[in-house]
């Protein structure tokens, strides 16, 4: 069974084809700048190609896909007939969708309502799906899995917002959580690198990277994560605030006169790292420039270690203890400072990490940091968000 992913962006669209009885990636790779000059097809899998393509919205990028899927240098398949199914990542389910969802009239309708808690995130993958469907019709089925599905466990006192309840209800404001393929996909994999069943285990896993998130999963299901609303709360990462006083938004507003969109602007594009450091939104950027001196740059790091260490430590408190902890992500699997600094402060919880494999592990390499005699286990494994989709989308299809 061939199962084709799709992430598409607001000006991108990403693809994997994976061939689901053996798990290997056929296909890999994106288009980007949809919709506006030097458009451009890049492919990684079978082989890697660039190819400057005029696409003027996501329908012309997904033929443009098609095209390298079944011709020429890249192709892989002989038409789109082998494809037997396409899984979308879509952001937000809303309060309706809290389950991966086959894509039918109603399912659209409900994604294109909870647009207004994801405006970043939803129409670009609602673009997606409709491009898909202009150019495969209704014979290829398709599927749709949600960021926020895996983190529909939470209890309502860890997802409801101390604010007025009817205007919760009104309005669907809760905490959501995101990233919610990668959570699920590296508690799966920790339980089996560890031998144990998932409903076993009280995990902490750290998806770090640009956007990062964390969450605490216990015996298999998400009791809290840091994410909100919006993929704007948590703490520090590149270019969002995470959580800060609404007071000081609300300052800020009136001081500098922002708007809404104003506001949202600065806290989601110019906050986070760069904000700090004033050098990048990239944490290799920073790295380099703390190691120069830049006295922001290292404020920048340090603060990102202070927060991580302290949602690993409430979320220890929240499930009564941990077995263990996961890195993930660009930041989380290739950082090794960071994972030392983290867990040499978490000694209090009996973790404790080999330096020796610590600095091994990067580069896509999955193991252990842990020493015999810690108490609670850490790991780092790559995520495979693509993956989780394929899967979802083979038992819905």
């Amino acid at each position: 069974m061939n199962i084709l992913v799709i992430n598409a962006g607001s000006s991108s669209l990403k693809y994997q084809l994976i061939n689901m009885n053996t798990e290997a990636v056929l296909a890999k790779g994106g288009c980007e700048r949809i919709g506006l000059e030097a458009s451009k097809l890049e492919c990684s899998l079978p082989v890697k190609r660039a190819y400057e393509i005029p696409m003027s919205d996501h329908r012309e990028a997904f033929v443009a896909v098609k095209r390298a899927l079944t011709e020429g240098e890249t192709k892989v398949v002989g038409d789109m007939s082998e494809i037997d199914a396409v899984g979308h990542r879509v952001v937000m389910g809303g309060p309706k969708l809290q389950r991966s969802a086959r894509i039918d009239g109603g399912v659209l309708a409900e994604i294109e309502r909870a647009a207004d808690l994801a405006p970043l995130h939803n129409p670009a993958g609602i673009q997606g799906i409709r491009a898909c469907l202009a150019v495969l019709g209704d014979n290829v089925p398709q599927v749709a899995v949600f960021d926020t599905a895996f983190h529909s466990t939470m209890p309502p006192e860890a997802y409801t917002f101390p604010l007025p309840y009817e205007i919760c209800e009104k309005y669907n404001l809760r905490r959501y959580g995101f990233h919610g393929t990668s959570h699920q996909f590296v508690s799966l994999r920790c339980a089996e690198l560890m031998g144990r069943g998932l409903e076993e285990l009280k995990l902490i896993t750290c998806h770090l990277g640009n956007g990062a998130s964390i969450a605490a999963v216990k015996y298999g299901q998400v009791v809290d994560t840091s994410m909100g609303l919006t993929p704007l709360d948590g703490f520090l990462m590149g270019t969002r605030c995470g959580g800060v006083d609404p007071s000081a938004v609300l300052y800020l507003m009136k001081k500098e006169g922002w708007t809404p969109d104003q506001a949202s602007n600065v806290l989601n594009k110019q906050s986070g790292a760069l904000g700090v450091s004033g050098v990048s939104s990239d944490d290799r950027d920073i790295r380099d420039a703390a190691a120069g001196g830049n006295e922001r740059a290292l404020l920048a790091r340090v603060i990102q270690r202070y927060q991580v260490r302290k949602f690993i430590g409430a979320y220890a408190a929240a499930m009564n203890g941990v077995d263990a902890i996961i890195f993930t992500g660009g930041i989380g699997e290739n950082t090794f400072d960071l994972r030392a600094d983290v867990c040499e402060n978490l000694s209090f919880l009996g973790i404790a990490i080999d330096p020796a494999e610590n600095d091994r592990l990067v580069h896509g390499k999955e193991g252990e940091l842990s020493t015999p005699d810690a108490k609670v286990k850490v790991f780092v494994i790559p995520t495979n968000e693509e993956l989780v989709i394929a899967k979802e989308t083979r038992a819905l299809a």
